[in-house]
């Protein structure tokens, strides 16, 4: 017998999406975004190269350290402690385009041009 090993998809990494009315582009959108955040595309970047075990410690230490500092820094945000950091301005938008009724569309523009 020879022995293979075939990757199964476990239950924990098995993801899904549903394709509603035909619209892949937007069921696509939702994979991407979950696969996001589940940290899957920098899982395949760190994986492209072999990384020793002590390089790898080194930066999952570094990358705890990191994340407790932003949770502690949230949470003197919230208690009041440090202050908020400012707002980004969004970009001003277009007004939007006046409303116009079923008679004004059915009603010629102008009639200037005709005597």
């Amino acid at each position: 017998m020879q022995d293979r090993r075939i990757s199964q998809p476990s239950k924990e990494f098995q993801m899904q999406v549903l394709v509603r009315d035909n619209n892949v582009d937007q069921a696509l959108r939702v994979l991407k975004k979950k696969m996001q955040r589940e940290g899957v595309f920098r899982e395949m970047k760190q994986r492209r190269s072999y990384e020793k075990p002590s390089e790898r410690k080194t930066r999952e230490r570094s990358e705890a350290i990191r994340r407790a500092r932003k949770l502690a820094r949230k949470q003197a945000i919230r208690e009041g402690l440090l202050p908020a950091p400012p707002k980004k301005k969004l970009p001003e938008r277009k007004p939007p385009l006046p409303e116009t009724t079923s008679k004004e569309r059915a009603q010629p523009m102008s009639t200037a041009g005709q005597r």
